[in-house]
């Protein structure tokens, strides 16, 4: 029951974030026909936006469920097992694209 309200508060935001840039498009479609500069969005689609993401925050960290602990002795938590021999782990990364020397002397 409270996963679909959840859920549901969070298609409520999705809808009021829709309505706060249709909103904003028409405002600006506005601003151009009476020729006056664009400085921001209306105060209410501000309040309108506020309010999407403390909804949107709330959704998202209701929705996924309850937290379960995580305990680090635990074998079942493993997803690699490491070996025995620390000593000649190699690891492959992105920074091996970078060069080792760079050539640089500081004086």
């Amino acid at each position: 029951m409270a996963m679909t309200v959840s859920f549901a508060v969070g298609v409520l935001a999705v809808l009021m974030l829709l309505h706060a840039a249709y909103s904003t498009i028409q405002y600006r479609a506005l601003i151009k026909i009476t020729e006056d500069e664009f400085t921001g969005p209306p105060f209410e689609v501000l309040v309108e936006l506020i309010l999407v993401l403390i909804l949107s925050l709330f959704a998202g960290l209701t929705v996924p469920g309850n937290f379960r602990s995580i305990l680090p002795d635990s074998d079942e938590n493993r997803v690699v097992s490491l070996p025995s021999n620390m000593n000649f782990m190699i690891f492959n990364h992105r920074g091996r694209a970078f060069p080792t020397e760079t050539g640089l002397k500081l004086n």
